[in-house]
């Protein structure tokens, strides 16, 4: 039977200028997206006449394989679905093969994180410039100890910057933290935490007294809240970034706590920990992560799976 394919294409396209009075570019795609179509069903003995959804669901698999993104399938999905429509509308075929396929799944972007080596040069830089004596000192220690604090918690820049005062009278290796829909959760303090945290408040008890005895903050600021503006700390971030030589665009607090979730399983934690300290109420949140859980666990088994080993060793 001849394959009227071609043919019906083109009058798809006319009726979709003369009706609908698509552009010349909207046409050529059109035009593209549905002769890519008809190439690949003609490789599997069928027509864009005849093709039933499983061949077109294998077609969406293709563009898949052959590094498509969901946006541009979802794109050639569009145009399918254009097309058989108006197959059906014009009595060419009694179906509409389109109507059961499922648009492509948008990928969830990975998160921007850093390296360990990275996070070290932060900590490394930000450390030698607090110890630094003379004016702005104590804005160096508070940078220090918001660096410190937040790669050791991970927690949002906003619950960060509006901790209360009362933490620097903790003797516990824990902070409580009030959350998202004032949800608490403790989580624990490293020592370099928790020795910066006690030379800012030193420091800042030592040189602005009475702001230290007045403000139930633990970082004050001239602010409408009372404590530092995050976006404050966001800036002094990202120079303290550039000054460790690493490209500053790429830091910031939110990246900082994708670090400090990243690291941990990295180095064994479960994702059921991660995603409390974190303060996800639900585990798909934190399941943005399991890219790092694949990474650990096919290193596991190259490591320790008896055939893995075998192969080293032959190779």
């Amino acid at each position: 039977m001849k394959d009227l394919g071609g043919a019906h294409i083109e009058s798809f396209l006319e009726m979709m200028s003369a009706e609908r009075g698509a552009a010349g570019n909207t046409l050529a795609a059109y035009e593209r997206d549905l002769d890519d179509l008809r190439d690949f069903l003609t490789s599997r003995q069928t027509s864009v006449t005849t093709a039933s959804a499983p061949d077109l669901s294998a077609y969406l698999g293709d563009l898949e394989g052959r590094g498509f993104e969901p946006t541009s399938q979802a794109r050639r999905l569009s145009s399918m679905r254009q097309f058989y429509k108006f197959l059906y509308a014009e009595g060419l075929r009694e179906d509409d093969p389109t109507a059961t396929l499922d648009a492509p799944r948008k990928r969830r972007p990975l998160p921007k994180t850093l390296s360990m080596e990275q996070v070290d040069r932060l900590l490394a830089l930000g450390a030698e410039e607090a110890r630094q004596p003379g004016k702005g000192q104590l804005q160096r220690l508070r940078l220090l100890a918001l660096l410190e604090l937040l790669y050791a918690t991970g927690m949002r820049v906003s619950e960060l910057v509006a901790l209360p005062a009362t933490v620097l009278s903790r003797t516990e290796g824990f902070l409580l933290i009030k959350g998202k829909g004032n949800k608490e959760r403790l989580v624990p303090l490293s020592r370099p935490a928790k020795e910066s945290l006690a030379t800012y408040g030193h420091a800042l008890i030592n040189e602005e007294p009475d702001l230290a005895a007045e403000s139930p903050w633990l970082f004050p600021a001239a602010s409408k809240e009372g404590y530092l503006p995050r976006q404050v700390f966001a800036r002094d971030l990202k120079d303290l970034a550039a000054r460790a030589g690493l490209p500053s665009v790429a830091v910031s607090p939110h990246v900082l706590r994708h670090a400090f979730a990243s690291h941990l399983l990295q180095n064994g934690a479960d994702l059921r920990v991660v995603q409390e300290l974190l303060g996800h109420s639900d585990i798909s949140t934190t399941q943005i992560y399991t890219h790092v859980l694949e990474e650990r666990l096919r290193q596991v088994v190259e490591t320790h799976h008896p055939l893995a080993k075998q192969a080293k060793k032959q190779d």
